[in-house]
């Protein structure tokens, strides 16, 4: 998977694109060829959100973790 190299879009507006894209591909008046740009689009914003989600609940995690407070470390999204 790719580093990051910086800060990506924010979830919401990333989601927000998504959900546009796929009520415009859902009505069907697309060529093929848009069609499929605004698929392969829709796979690059769905793994942006997701990666999102994943460093969200990583940290929920990290930050939930009573266990061992002693080895508590603060959390790099890029490591």
């Amino acid at each position: 998977m790719n580093k990051k190299t910086g800060p990506g879009p924010d979830f919401e507006k990333t989601l927000a694109e998504l959900e546009k894209l796929v009520a415009k591909l859902e009505v069907g008046d697309l060529s093929l060829d848009e069609s499929l740009s605004g698929f392969k689009r829709g796979i690059e914003l769905t793994r942006q959100c997701q990666s999102a989600l994943d460093d969200a609940q990583q940290t929920v995690e990290l930050l939930t973790n009573t266990q061992d407070e002693d080895s508590l470390k603060p959390f790099d999204p890029d490591a």
